[in-house]
């Protein structure tokens, strides 16, 4: 830890360019805005704890994800492709000598936790006092955890596909780490305690795609099979040495009322695995699956069928997805994420409620996106699906007018422009 004085001094003198220059995407001297993001997190921390700038403290980082490949496979524990990207949440964080946890967030206000108090509250559920909670609870099996103030600002937006809730969950996972663990927690550790708080405390069924991409930067490729121990695979690619840009096209729909239509995904597919005796696709055999696709129409339905079959196939075009990447074949790579795009649409059928025909706004972005394009590039349904976000891969040469052209469908500054970051939760100061 460094005193908030130490730490102005050593950004106003350059000490850190080059890891802030590697952390955000930027060359070095395009810098200058995070350095001022590490002041101001430090500055935010000394107005709500009343310190000054001999407080000793830790910076932290927490990035947030683009799913690439795979969408709706993790929580089959099946494969996925996912990168972390630059934009991030920021943390400025100190022990405080009580068992008070204190966490301020910008724009949200302050939460205050007992850290000897952590088993599940109901009326918590659905909060983000319960993912500080469950993440709290579940480090403390391990190690000695006590108080602590924490100020934190964050550029990944709410709602936006880019897992803002799992870069949370990292990021107060490797605060937690810092301050009381020793750093003796691994990433992949982090992103499992993440995901343990979302389905334990904060009650969302949700795979480990999400943290796992905050958690371990850059491109990586998960094979989740075994639950415990998830196959991690660093892929590396330079997708703007290939001349496309990773664009998020946020539709700006409201997310209410789909929970219903988030969890019947998982339920239909383990609807399928459990009649094969299994609890996961990832356990059924796929030519037995195929040969019993009949009998499964009969006694399950049509749709979960098909959301069986995207998941199978969805699966395989990650495993195509890496050797394309590793093989430097971009043009194979750009129609499998359409292939995706595709397969999401028709079998996995999360692109529309169909609960209300009229309002359509993931199916509308991806056809004007698709205009845009005009033939190049990609364009998918990008992670859960229904409202949200789409993802498209679009040439340099087009990056302005494809951005111009969404943000007029949608809202100024719909269409974000984002860089694969290399490194996922980490410590800036420690």
């Amino acid at each position: 830890m460094k005193t908030i004085h130490e730490i102005k001094q050593e950004l106003a003198g350059g000490g850190w360019n080059f890891f802030l220059s590697r952390l955000y995407c930027r060359p070095v001297e395009s810098i200058q805005p995070f350095k001022d993001r590490v002041s101001h997190v430090c500055d935010g921390f000394m107005k709500y704890f009343n310190a000054d700038e001999n407080a000793q403290v830790a910076v932290y980082s927490a990035p947030g994800r683009t799913e690439i490949g795979g969408n709706h496979t993790d929580h089959q524990r099946g494969e996925v492709l996912t990168g972390s990207v630059d934009l991030d949440a920021l943390a400025c964080a100190a022990p405080n000598g009580t068992k008070q946890v204190k966490i301020y967030s910008e724009g949200f206000g302050m939460t205050e936790i007992d850290s000897g108090e952590l088993s599940p509250i109901e009326s918590e559920k659905n909060t983000t006092k319960s993912l500080i909670r469950g993440i709290l609870a579940k480090i403390a099996e391990d190690y000695p955890i006590s108080g602590f103030d924490a100020y934190i600002i964050s550029d990944v937006p709410g709602g936006s596909g880019l897992s803002s809730s799992a870069c949370f969950e990292v990021l107060i996972g490797n605060i937690i780490n810092g301050l009381f663990c020793g750093g003796g927690l691994s990433q992949i550790q982090i992103a499992q305690i993440g995901q343990y708080a979302e389905n334990i405390y904060f009650g969302k069924p949700s795979g480990l795609m999400d943290q796992m991409g905050c958690a371990i930067g850059g491109v990586v490729s998960i094979d989740f099979r075994k639950e415990d121990q998830p196959e991690v695979h660093p892929v590396s690619f330079d997708f703007a040495s290939a001349g496309y840009a990773l664009c998020i096209i946020d539709t700006g729909a409201d997310h209410a009322d789909l929970t219903d239509d988030y969890a019947a995904i998982p339920i239909e597919m383990r609807a399928v695995a459990n009649a094969f005796g299994k609890n996961v696709l990832c356990e059924v055999d796929q030519k037995q699956f195929y040969q019993s696709v009949p009998e499964l129409r009969e006694k399950l339905g049509d749709r979960a069928v098909m959301r069986a079959i995207h998941y199978f196939t969805d699966c395989r075009r990650v495993e195509q997805q890496v050797a394309a990447l590793e093989h430097n074949d971009f043009d194979k790579f750009l129609r499998l994420v359409s292939s995706s795009g595709h397969s999401s649409y028709m079998y996995l059928q999360n692109v529309d409620t169909y609960r209300n025909p009229k309002y359509q706004p993931v199916a509308v972005a991806l056809a004007m996106a698709g205009y845009y394009l005009n033939g190049r590039g990609a364009r998918r349904v990008h992670g859960g699906g229904f409202a949200g976000t789409i993802q498209a891969f679009v040439p340099l040469d087009m990056v302005e007018d494809f951005r111009a052209g969404m943000d007029a469908l949608l809202y100024p500054g719909a269409c974000r422009v984002t860089y694969i970051r290399p490194v996922g939760g980490c410590a800036i100061v420690e």
